[in-house]
């Protein structure tokens, strides 16, 4: 009896605590679950991690995942402190400085940085379909709505390489909120715009203009956004045999019966490729957590903690797709979720 008491005032405490948070967003209500949001392709393993949680742990309520692409999740993860406002933000990028300085703007001072694993941003089309040996050059050079600043001309992939298939273009592709579409285009699109010596030049000299010409895409059809819904991509690529497809390795793996996935400089997507960084398109993927949320939000530590017991290799998320990081990366992010170490905004660009 007495225990039970401690434990429900224990619970208005921390109810109590995150309630008086100052900041954009926060109120009088409370929340007894986790809430996560943000990038898709975090989205599956960060679902696996709330339910292992809530089977070792059945006194944790179920924490709320949702899917809402990593920069709208990032955006509503700094609109403030406070039950109204999420808890942790996953993301297929690195957060930038200038959404740090959003957070810290809106009373998010001090933000957890944990990276969860590895992913590549894979090419894919369905099995028996076009093969494309694909290079950053030819992506952009297929995709860019001025490709080096000239006017668009190429209808088949032939056009950007003749050792390319004569199969006309035709890529579905993540929208502009998602993380997925910021690699994109850093790791695909500005690489291939700055084979011209030109436009490489530019991105000194003027990079709001460097950034138009390098990763604005083509909207004549060519490119076509699906959304923050992955598996929408892999739908579309498997009905049409001429269509390629850009997600996380994830969803390639998940599908590896359907789909195959193009080379990119001569280097397919695979476990191996991805955690040597062999692969050009390989990434890191992390979670951002609010630091003044830990001790109000019951479970939040937890679902933390619960991430670091299923991250590592041969554990429940590698069997579902998420690529472990490397060793030593393993073992510093172990420590920052158990630490729960800020991260130094110096660090971002």
């Amino acid at each position: 009896m007495m225990k039970t008491r401690l434990a429900a005032l224990a619970l208005s405490a921390a109810a109590f605590a995150l309630s008086g948070c100052s900041g954009q967003g926060a109120g009088s209500e409370t929340r007894e679950s986790v809430r996560a949001l943000g990038s898709s392709t975090v989205f599956p393993f960060a679902k696996a991690v709330a339910e292992s949680l809530t089977r070792t742990n059945p006194q944790v309520k179920s924490p709320i995942i949702e899917s809402t692409g990593t920069g709208s999740g990032i955006k509503l993860f700094c609109s403030g402190v406070g039950a109204a406002t999420p808890d942790i933000v996953n993301a297929s990028r690195r957060m930038k400085a200038s959404e740090y300085a959003s957070c810290k703007a809106n009373g998010v001072a001090d933000v957890i940085e944990i990276q969860v694993g590895l992913d590549g941003l894979a090419f894919a089309s369905a099995r028996g379909g076009i093969q494309l040996n694909l290079t950053p050059a030819a992506v952009y050079k297929a995709l860019a709505a001025r490709p080096f600043g000239k006017p668009q001309t190429a209808r088949t992939w032939r056009d950007v390489d003749p050792s390319l298939p004569a199969e006309p273009i035709l890529v579905y592709g993540p929208p502009s909120t998602s993380g997925t579409r910021d690699a994109f285009n850093e790791l695909v699109m500005e690489k291939g715009c700055q084979t011209d010596p030109g436009t490489k030049a530019l991105k000194e000299a003027d990079e709001d203009r460097f950034k138009a010409i390098c990763t604005e895409l083509r909207t004549d059809g060519a490119y076509v956004s699906q959304g923050e819904q992955d598996n929408l991509i892999v739908q579309k690529i498997e009905n049409n045999p001429r269509a390629v497809g850009v997600f996380g390795f994830s969803y390639l793996e998940e599908n590896a019966d359907k789909l195959r996935a193009h080379t990119m400089d001569g280097v397919a997507p695979t476990y191996e490729t991805i955690t040597s960084f062999a692969y050009p398109d390989a990434r890191p993927l992390y979670i951002y957590v609010k630091k003044a949320h830990l001790e109000a939000i019951p479970g939040l530590k937890d679902y933390i903690a619960e991430w670091a017991k299923l991250w590592g290799q041969d554990g429940p998320l590698a069997q579902i797709g998420l690529i472990p990081s490397p060793a030593d990366a393993l073992a510093s992010n172990a420590r920052i979720a158990s630490a729960f170490t800020p991260l130094d905004p110096a660090q971002l660009k």
